[in-house]
């Protein structure tokens, strides 16, 4: 989870990014003293060039991958009206949660017209920033689809899509991430199939992939676009490929809806390529977890 922290006073930033970190040390905190400079690194963050906005605070043009999940905007910066700020990050990207971090709540209907998740009162507590990622969580698992996962006593949510696969060692279970960081869990492949959603496949006892990252099937194995390799028994083929078929099947005739004409025929004819690779072509012995 990425966060933005703007604060113009020093130590209260660096508290909040503390409380923040110690709720979930996995969570990537930026800390910005101002409002120009958590605009400046949004763009930048998203791949949008400096004069991809408007003077109106509107962007006009393709939307931007989202820089972050949420931001934290004191409301009484030094220089600007931490409400202006928030509502010019909006603009350009919707999707931003935003807290108002205040010691007054003389602008919390200005703050909630802007959809803000919460409205926080310094000082800033452990419980505070708690209801703030529970409210996240409930707020936006239908749009991004996430697990909380049990680690001794601390819980990490993390998105479904942003799990590559699972592996089982012993009463641990090992996932992937797609920026290539690891993390054991102590569930059952059971208690996990449960939880995850259908774009999961269990390859065998001890492997479970998420088929959205696979680049090509094999008859008994798989390759996910980082190079892994997953295998599975050969007696397992047919249970596996039809399984992944009925996924590509459904994916597209998803994706279809909003396509047409050379742009679809494209995509199926790629989908078509990969399903009908060899076993032997390059590449088949890529890294194995």
């Amino acid at each position: 989870m990425r966060i933005a922290v703007c604060e113009d006073d020093a130590a209260e930033r660096e508290q909040l990014a503390r409380v923040l970190e110690a709720c979930d040390p996995s969570m990537s905190v930026e800390c910005f003293a101002d409002g120009a400079a958590l605009l400046g690194a949004a763009r930048v963050h998203a791949g949008a060039p400096e004069n991809a906005r408007a003077q109106s605070g509107v962007h006009t043009g393709a939307p931007f991958e989202q820089p972050f999940d949420i931001a934290f905007i004191d409301v009484y910066l030094e220089r600007e009206n931490g409400v202006d700020v928030a509502r010019d990050l909006r603009a350009s990207f919707p999707e931003i949660a935003l807290v108002f971090v205040t010691s007054s709540r003389e602008h919390a209907v200005e703050a909630f017209s802007l959809n803000a998740l919460h409205y926080l009162v310094k000082p800033v507590t452990a419980e505070g920033v708690a209801e703030v990622l529970n409210r996240f969580g409930q707020s936006f698992a239908k749009r991004r689809p996430a697990v909380a996962f049990s680690l001794g006593r601390e819980s990490r949510t993390v998105y479904l899509d942003d799990i590559c696969c699972i592996q089982s060692f012993g009463h641990d279970k090992e996932l992937l991430l797609v920026d290539g960081r690891r993390m054991r869990v102590r569930q059952s492949m059971e208690e996990l199939e449960q939880t995850l959603g259908a774009s999961f496949l269990k390859l065998n006892r001890g492997t479970i992939v998420n088929m959205e990252h696979i680049e090509r099937m094999a008859p008994d194995f798989c390759l996910l676009r980082d190079g892994t390799r997953l295998d599975f028994a050969r007696r397992e083929r047919a249970n596996v490929r039809a399984a992944y078929d009925d996924y590509l099947f459904a994916h597209l005739s998803e994706s279809g809806k909003g396509a047409g004409g050379a742009e679809g025929a494209h995509a199926g004819a790629g989908v078509a390529a990969g399903i009908g690779a060899s076993a032997s072509a390059p590449g088949s012995q890529g890294a194995r977890l």
